[in-house]
């Protein structure tokens, strides 16, 4: 049982955090933290948060946990905020979808205390924003990473995780490194190739046209380029070096199908779609089976 949790950032990710402990009945008081006076009032009126500030003084006072719900590049702004009213006995995490950026903010601002600050990372989300997103099931059978930091006392690395337990979550747990190499192409570039493509034909003259033809692939491809993208700049900026990588190397494979086009080769398109075919199968499969669907939840989701 959690005494005071303290959500900054009561959209989606921070309201499902919020509302699965309420569901589990596991936290005797919510505070939401907030920037915007609107999100907070949305929040309170929807059950999310019991008490809504702008105050981190009144927010901190007492908290037990503390997660960080907003643009990674906001990190050091909230940190340099609530550090003058960080008690010893609270623990801070994130939910930011990177993480090696996220660990040397806090190192830079809290110093000493970053022993405090355990780094997470959800791996969960849908396209909405806004509290209004906010669902109690959405960490159902997800796996969250955490990344802890040397300094990390294992009883704070424990609380947080167990935090995610309540919410459903299964917990994984990588270096702060391996977690921004494996995200680079499993989220990153995703989210940055669909940006690009739906960019691509809305510059196009016939643009209207297109669109209007566009179907259940192009939806499906495309879902993600619905997401913030004041969040996905952050990201995409944060992770820069990683997705570079993953850029290029998709960029090679572009070049070699672009080859095997040009030079009218069937067998050698068919091999590269019969593999990844496969993985993808294979891929769903390990899925399904890992994370089978919880009735009525928001399971389907592709993850952030």
């Amino acid at each position: 049982m959690l005494g005071k949790v303290v959500i900054v950032g009561v959209g989606l990710i921070g309201g499902s955090f919020a509302l699965a402990l309420k569901a589990a009945g596991a936290v005797r008081e919510v505070v939401g933290l907030e920037r915007s006076p609107q999100a907070l009032a949305r929040a309170l009126e929807l059950g999310i948060v019991d008490v809504a500030t702008t105050s981190p003084q009144e927010a901190m006072n007492g908290a037990d946990l503390v997660l960080l719900a907003a643009p990674v590049a906001q990190t050091a702004r909230i940190l340099e905020a609530l550090l003058p009213h960080l008690e010893p006995g609270t623990v801070i995490t994130d939910a930011g979808s990177t993480k090696s950026d996220v660990a040397a903010t806090a190192r830079a601002v809290l110093g000493e205390r970053a022993r405090q600050f355990v780094p997470g990372h959800p791996i969960a989300g849908r396209e909405s924003n806004g509290p209004d997103a906010a669902l109690p099931d959405l960490y159902q059978g997800k796996k969250t990473v955490i990344t802890p930091l040397p300094e990390n006392a294992p009883g704070d690395v424990g609380l947080v995780a167990a935090a995610w337990r309540l919410c459903g979550a299964v917990i994984h747990t990588l270096t702060p490194g391996q977690h921004d190499s494996v995200f680079a192409a499993v989220s990153h570039l995703p989210h940055l190739l669909a940006f690009a493509l739906v960019d691509d034909i809305a510059h196009k003259p016939h643009a209207d046209l297109l669109f209007q033809y566009a179907a259940s692939g192009f939806r499906d491809f495309t879902r993600i380029a619905g997401s913030s993208p004041e969040m996905w700049r952050d990201i995409s900026l944060a992770n820069r070096d990683a997705l570079l990588t993953e850029l290029d190397a998709y960029l090679a494979q572009l070049t070699a199908l672009r080859a095997r086009l040009a030079a009218n080769d069937g067998p050698g398109l068919e091999a590269i779609y019969t593999n990844a075919q496969r993985a993808r199968r294979a891929w769903s499969e390990a899925i399904e089976t890992a994370e089978p669907p919880v009735p009525g939840s928001a399971s389907n989701q592709e993850p952030q």
